[in-house]
């Protein structure tokens, strides 16, 4: 019997490591790895072997091809990546520029106790201009680092052809870990001239939405009023990346934006940063929707997919399934980026780029490699956290993870639903079991059935969105638990929740009616 091959043989070394000064002329087939005479003869010894010469013709194709491909196709690609940088630029400071002056022209139409907003909302303009400069010019110089790393590698595969060995061609490696930089999502700005001016000073010089990754929000406190008639002071502190809205009039109520029957069920659901949506129903495919319903993209997986996850910082989609993979969605197809030992239920993607698993009596966060970095899992006897985590979302302002634990009695849980919310160390922060204060003035249609929660998310500004399954309804809490509102009854169970980047609710309610929801603190 053979003895395994353990040692590991450093690139570019031409004698054998086993056999010392003996060439590696040959190549075990069934090893994939090149050996000397020697090795025929003792540790590959029944192997299928044949000269190293006879695997360089096929190696030397895939390295032409490999050339013409880079400069064919990935150098003319990164060129009009840089050109369209150039553009952005251009179009960047005159877009500014235009909404500047579009801003004096109408507040010079007002009163000077207009001036103070004028000269804070100019200051978000310039704010955002210098933001999307910065995201530009980086964006910029990672493209030129790309093509130079590019050029750098093919020249490196021309030589290699030109004078390297039948070892040296094997060893070259065109399959790059060089990756092209992802382009920025650049902050933009709405802005409406008010037809009416005498609307109180506020409303006068117009509503401004600004969105987009800006890296210098402003702290900032709004005081709010319930529908209910109920005040809360709620604070924002530094959130980076959020939508910011030069505003104090809130929505008075929720407020359906769209309403539309889905061609699928939807019991996860993930909204883009397009304005389209990312479903799952456990089946075996995944599908993209538009604003309006309509299937944009579908992905047909081997096996039932359990959840979704976005990444918030690379917009990919992350899935976990009924085999345990877990996967990323990579140019239309799944990805397989690791496997865990126990079934993954839930899956949720941190703005760290981390990976956290919700599984029996425990959540897990990995690299993106598969390495674990934190459990919940109790040690000895110890109290799981949770037990049957069912769905999870990550604050974007305190990072905390909140989880809905269906805390099944098969997991050794007590029944009893709950949302557990947990800081970064996975340490217990607060529980909610449904709770609805007293003081709050419950409609008939509220409903008292056992708290479901079947879906959370967090808003852009920390604010706890929980699907209320068999209530039929849509909770809202504050980022410290304080219970705010019901954001929407519905007629149909509430299935699933997200959020997209301007703080529109997608709901799903009944398995395939989807509801846009804009709602108010």
């Amino acid at each position: 019997m053979a003895t395994p091959v353990t040692a590991f043989r450093p690139k570019g070394v031409k004698t054998c490591i086993h056999h010392k000064g003996k060439h590696l002329d040959y190549y075990c087939e069934k090893c994939q790895e090149p050996i000397c005479p020697k090795c025929i003869t003792s540790i590959h010894k029944s192997h299928p072997v044949c000269e190293l010469s006879d695997i360089t013709p096929q190696k030397k194709q895939e390295i032409t091809n490999f050339i013409n491909k880079t400069e064919q196709n990935d150098l003319v690609e990164v060129r009009e990546y840089i050109t369209s940088a150039d553009s952005l630029l251009k179009d960047n400071t005159s877009h500014f520029e235009k909404l500047s002056q579009q801003l004096k022209n109408q507040t010079d139409q007002l009163k000077h106790e207009l001036d103070l907003f004028t000269a804070q909302t100019l200051s978000v303009y310039k704010q955002m201009e210098e933001d999307n400069t910065r995201m530009i010019q980086k964006y910029k110089q990672e493209l030129e680092m790309y093509n130079r790393q590019l050029k750098q590698q093919l020249q490196e595969c021309k030589v290699t052809l030109q004078r390297g060995s039948h070892l040296d061609i094997y060893d070259t490696d065109i399959h790059s870990s060089l990756h092209l930089p992802v382009k920025p999502v650049l902050g933009t700005v709405i802005f409406t001239p008010n037809t009416n001016p005498q609307h109180h000073l506020q409303q006068a010089v117009g509503t401004i939405i600004t969105s987009g990754q800006t890296s210098t929000d402003q702290d900032r406190s709004v005081s709010v009023s319930h529908d209910q008639g109920q005040s809360s002071k709620q604070q924002q502190t530094g959130v980076k990346g959020k939508k910011a809205v030069i505003s104090k009039a809130l929505l008075s109520e929720t407020k359906v934006v769209k309403e539309w029957e889905s061609p699928c069920d939807i019991w996860s659901i993930c909204p883009t940063t397009d304005g389209q949506v990312w479903t799952s129903d456990y089946s075996d495919t995944l599908t993209l929707l538009n604003r309006e319903g309509e299937v944009v993209q579908e992905v047909t997986h081997t096996t039932g997919i359990n959840d979704i996850s976005l990444s918030p910082t690379t917009h990919t989609l992350w899935v976990c399934d009924s085999k345990n993979n877990i996967m990323e969605l990579v140019s239309g197809r799944l990805t397989n980026k690791f496997r865990t030992k126990e079934f993954p239920q839930c899956i949720c993607v941190t703005a760290s780029n981390h990976i956290i698993v919700g599984m029996k009596k425990h959540i897990c966060k990995f690299t993106t490699q598969g390495q674990m970095v934190l459990t919940t899992m109790a040690v000895g006897t110890g109290k799981p956290l949770v037990y049957t985590p069912w769905r999870m979302s990550e604050c974007p302002v305190t990072h905390n993870v909140t989880v809905s634990d269906i805390s099944s009695k098969s997991d050794g849980g007590d029944g009893k639903v709950r949302v557990v919310v947990m800081d970064t160390d996975f340490q217990e922060v607060f529980v909610y079991r449904g709770d609805i204060p007293s003081t709050y003035k419950q409609t008939p249609q509220t409903g008292c059935v056992t708290f479901d929660p079947y879906g959370v998310v967090y808003d852009s500004v920390g604010n706890l969105i929980i699907g209320d399954r068999y209530n039929r309804r849509v909770l809202l809490l504050n980022g410290d638990g304080e219970f705010l509102r019901i954001i929407h009854t519905d007629r149909e169970w509430t299935v699933a929740v997200g959020i997209d980047r301007e703080d529109v609710l997608w709901a799903g309610f009944g398995g395939n009616n989807v509801k846009l929801l804009q709602y108010s603190v």
